[in-house]
């Protein structure tokens, strides 16, 4: 008699579906958009496991409460309440999935990614994500939890 393969078909789905899960986060100032969904890819669970030297896929969707001709994201690791500003390879959201100009009342999926470099410590700390319209105002603001391990 063969095994059933239905658990083993429901465990892979469970998988499939913890992974594609968004992520529970904090809007720290979100005035000119309103997010609707975070992801973090790779992070089946949180605080998310960083580890040193990969690089994660960051997905945003927003709806756009302004009109703006472009935005900037800036990325900060907060510890201890100070923001220290933590680089990524594209800050113009124009160029990061969002078509430009923003309208008012549309919806965005913002993508960008975030690299863990080898040199960073090995520390528990907060990942806050803003990106910003042409007059310097929040589109989205939010933060996660985040461990940068090896």
């Amino acid at each position: 008699m063969v095994p059933s393969a239905l658990p083993l078909l429901l465990a892979l789905g469970a998988a499939a579906t913890a992974l594609a899960e968004p992520l529970r986060f904090v809007d720290c100032g979100s005035i000119d958009g309103s997010i609707q969904e975070v992801n973090v890819s790779p992070c089946p669970t949180q605080p998310c496991l960083l580890h040193k030297g990969t690089s994660y896929s960051i997905n945003v969707t927003f709806a756009s409460k302004i009109e703006s001709q472009g935005s900037k994201a800036r990325v900060y690791g907060e510890m201890l309440h100070v923001d220290i500003p933590f680089p990524i390879p594209e800050p113009d959201g124009c160029k990061s999935g969002i078509q430009c100009p923003i309208q008012k009342g549309h919806s965005y999926s913002y993508l960008n990614k975030l690299p863990v470099k080898s040199e960073y410590p090995s520390i528990k700390l907060i990942v806050k994500w803003e990106l910003v319209d042409d007059q310097d105002q929040m589109l989205f603001c939010w933060k996660i939890p985040v461990q940068i391990t090896s």
